[in-house]
């Protein structure tokens, strides 16, 4: 069986039942890119790094399009982002079924348009994560089921950072998430560092310990 979105992997040390660690990328990019982060990963994870599913030109992926009108003012083709959503929903249990791995023991880990998606994955599909890395991203409720209170979130946890620099994502957007999933009893942790779009090294040793604690 192909799974239907292409993807890399780095195999876990573990035979059988290894924690699943997928990696979705930002707007522009590839598989190769957060998959520099594997060789510094717990070894028992199973990483799988995914490339988003539109070509967009001159080079790299996108999970969905971002418009332009005459004022530069950008918007989301939600559409696409909602068929991203479900696509890497699909691609768990695909990748589940296919691989040595625990389906109760799934962590996204997302960069900017990457985060962005496993916010909305981790809410409209709860039942298929535990544990979420957002860098560099924020919730887009548009790309969100209704009446989200009446899911059960309580296996959920959230590891949330941004650059208080950040001029693609303004850091504003960012802090709107530990209050948006504290209104759901969800579990999170925020941090902010002082750069760009990016991950700091600091940032990057931080979030390895948080999810060391967790698989």
């Amino acid at each position: 069986m192909s799974l239907e979105l292409h993807h890399i992997t780095r195999p876990s040390s573990l035979k059988e039942k290894a924690p699943l660690l997928i990696m979705c990328h930002g707007y522009g990019s590839d598989e190769n890119d957060l998959f520099s982060f594997a060789q510094e990963l717990p070894e028992e994870l199973f990483i799988i790094s995914v490339r988003a599913p539109y070509q967009i030109q001159p080079y790299g992926n996108a999970w969905y399009a971002i418009n332009f009108d005459a004022q530069q003012n950008k918007w989301n083709d939600v559409e696409q982002a909602v068929e991203s959503r479900d696509k890497i929903a699909q691609f768990i249990d695909e990748a589940c079924a296919q691989y040595p791995v625990n389906k109760n023991n799934v962590t996204l880990l997302g960069f900017s348009q990457g985060t962005i998606l496993s916010y909305a994955v981790a809410l409209t599909y709860p039942k298929k994560i535990k544990n979420i890395i957002a860098l560099s991203g924020y919730i887009s409720e548009d790309m969100l089921e209704d009446n989200l209170e009446n899911n059960d979130y309580s296996h959920l946890d959230f590891y949330c950072s941004h650059g208080s620099a950040d001029q693609v994502i303004p850091a504003d957007w960012a802090r709107k998430a530990p209050e948006f999933l504290d209104k759901l009893h969800i579990k999170n942790t925020y941090s902010e560092f002082p750069v760009g779009h990016g991950v700091a090294p600091q940032n990057f040793y931080e979030l390895k310990s948080w999810l060391e604690t967790r698989i």
